[in-house]
């Protein structure tokens, strides 16, 4: 595991959630695609995504790159975590889990595909 790298935002508008960040952060995003607005900063993942109508979550997950998301989603269930988004493919092959810790909190996690 290397840590949280990216913090999601789930927005309405993701055009208006873009342009505060812009303005918030002083740069373009990395990547500005209907699916993923990305800003690097200092080596942090800042991202938005459009809400999904039928996500459980509010507010932004923090998520953990991990090296097999499936084993860890087993091992995050077994140790008292519900599933919230069960892993799914967002884009270009990273996938992506939501979880929720038995205090409530959200709990994400991220893997990347293997570099080419």
């Amino acid at each position: 595991m290397t840590g949280v790298k990216t913090i999601i935002y789930s927005v309405s508008d993701v055009p208006a959630a873009k342009a505060r960040l812009d303005l918030l952060l002083g740069i373009e995003p990395y990547s500005d695609e209907p699916y993923y607005v990305g800003y690097k900063v200092d080596g942090q993942d800042i991202g938005l995504t459009p809400k999904r109508g039928d996500s459980e979550v509010s507010g932004p997950v923090c998520f953990f790159e991990v090296e097999d998301i499936k084993k860890t989603v087993q091992d995050l269930t077994e140790s008292g975590a519900t599933i919230v988004e069960d892993v799914r493919d967002v884009g270009n092959g990273r996938l992506i889990a939501t979880l929720r810790d038995p205090d409530g909190n959200p709990l994400g996690v991220l893997q990347d595909p293997p570099a080419a």
